[in-house]
């Protein structure tokens, strides 16, 4: 059996991914191209050009490297029988836990705020709110959404967590469908964001549902870039319906240098790396499913085509 790697990595990329996978999985046998396609029964990818999985007559399973399968679900060239598996790593849900704990604390404590009265050499404390006072609003309760949302609430903060279905978290007030979704959004100071990215969801936050968030509130999209309405949310942040965005994922990447979101004062940019893909794990969780394959057991993390993710 020979597993396809479709992935449009650089070659410093490939020089951590290649050795993470091959001690993974001793033994298989790794190609890049698909010379030989009736012999491919694996395909491991990440971002791969249209095409790439046309044709292989044996693939049974497509195994993402990257969390969000958007990309994947819209080549239409990628065969539908064959089923998608997304990557759910521990060590990347903590990495996502650790950017919104950071982006809620820089929010909650008006460090944001006290960066840009730094550049003007003024001296303005503020007064400090105590975290039980401050409410957050999670949205998205998956493997990462859940693991923010606990994190959050550890630290003391009031959270709200929000998604398509019904959810229990410990710690956490949760709520489920588009009916919930208004009130929860008008009481929360900070709203993070970590749904998965469907027709439904994007556009997400348009005009309409940013001016029906708590006036002041922060806004940390952690999701895809295609949740937000830039212009919307450009005119939310000048009118002061927002108070300040923290954004690490963007329509466009990487994100042009003529964007107003790079010198807009309510605005803090990440070049998207809330939370990266380490190949020491998630090397382990995609061999774990070709093991899976192999022995004809449940395969982890399937996608579920209807739904989006």
């Amino acid at each position: 059996m020979s597993i396809l790697l479709a992935c449009d990595f650089d070659a410093a990329e490939w020089a951590l991914w290649r050795p993470a996978l091959q001690a993974a999985m001793p033994g298989e046998r790794f190609v890049t191209s698909a010379d030989a396609p009736d012999g491919i029964d694996v395909a491991i990818v990440a971002n791969p050009p249209a095409g790439a999985l046309a044709g292989l007559p044996r693939l049974r399973l497509i195994q993402s490297l990257w969390a969000g399968v958007e990309r994947l679900l819209a080549d239409a060239s990628v065969p539908g029988d064959v089923p998608i598996a997304r990557m759910v790593d521990p060590a990347m849900s903590a990495a996502m836990a650790e950017t919104a704990l950071w982006a809620t604390l820089a929010l909650h404590r008006g460090f944001f705020r006290y960066a840009r009265l730094q550049q003007e050499a003024r001296w303005a404390p503020h007064r400090q709110r105590r975290a039980d006072e401050v409410t957050v609003a999670v949205l998205g309760l998956g493997q990462m959404g859940g693991a923010v949302a606990q994190r959050v609430a550890d630290q003391g903060y009031r959270v709200l967590g929000w998604s398509t279905r019904p959810a229990a978290l410990a710690g956490v007030e949760t709520s489920a469908g588009e009916a919930a979704l208004a009130p929860l959004l008008a009481r929360a100071d900070i709203a993070l964001n970590l749904l998965p990215l469907t027709a439904r969801t994007k556009g997400f936050f348009d005009a309409r549902r940013l001016a029906g968030m708590k006036h002041g509130a922060g806004l940390v999209n952690l999701g895809r870039g295609a949740h937000v309405v830039e212009a919307d949310l450009l005119a939310a942040l000048d009118r002061g319906q927002l108070g300040h965005a923290v954004l690490d994922v963007f329509a466009s990447e990487p994100l042009p240098p003529e964007h107003p979101f790079w010198r807009h004062p309510r605005v803090s940019v990440l070049p998207h790396v809330a939370a990266q893909t380490d190949p020491r794990t998630a090397a382990a969780v995609a061999a774990a499913n070709v093991q899976a394959l192999r022995e004809g057991r449940p395969l982890a993390h399937r996608v579920d085509r209807v739904r989006g993710y």
